[in-house]
């Protein structure tokens, strides 16, 4: 099938599926420019065609995925500029208000957060140092984070952002 096919048949298709993972319409249509220039160039790699739309959304799922993670250099940047905006005590205060909820975890999983995601070694080392894989590593401090969150948001009234990430809670009594 031909590319001009291609877009007749699903381009309407594939702009909606953008538009439903990106909230602006004139970078959902770049997008799907650049899709189609990928699908272009790589419609020799399909070589069944009766899994084209499975293909077409795949091209299109990687061209979205590839855009966040473009992005994440920018979000981190403007991360460290607000930090610098915060008073010092802020960062103290925040960590002082999670301590109480940090403390009602299971040892394992506090012990997790305070040594990777509050403390200064890395998962792996976390790992290597509890005689665990990485991957058990990994699930165990991603437990402790939930727990964590589900203790926060069963005594706080907070804001969440679209994504479900905390963004701001009413002071509860912990705090």
């Amino acid at each position: 099938m031909q590319t001009e096919q291609i877009w007749e048949e699903f381009s309407s298709r594939l702009l909606a599926f953008i538009r439903s993972k990106v909230s602006d319409d004139e970078l959902a249509r770049d997008m799907m420019q650049e899709v189609f220039i990928k699908i272009h160039k790589h419609r020799d790699q399909l070589t069944d065609s009766s899994k084209l739309s499975s293909w077409l959304y795949q091209i299109t799922r990687n061209s979205i995925t590839d855009y966040y993670r473009k992005q994440q250099p920018q979000q981190v940047a403007l991360s460290d500029q607000a930090e610098e905006l915060i008073e010092p005590n802020q960062n103290e205060r925040f960590f002082n208000c999670l301590e109480p909820f940090v403390e009602r975890l299971d040892p394992i999983y506090r012990d997790a957060l305070q040594q990777t995601a509050y403390g200064t070694a890395s998962q792996k080392a976390y790992a290597q140092a509890n005689d665990l894989s990485y991957s058990a590593a990994k699930s165990r401090i991603q437990r402790a984070r939930q727990q964590l969150k589900k203790l926060f948001m069963d005594c706080c009234a907070y804001q969440s952002d679209a994504y479900g990430n905390i963004v701001g809670a009413r002071d509860c009594g912990s705090c």
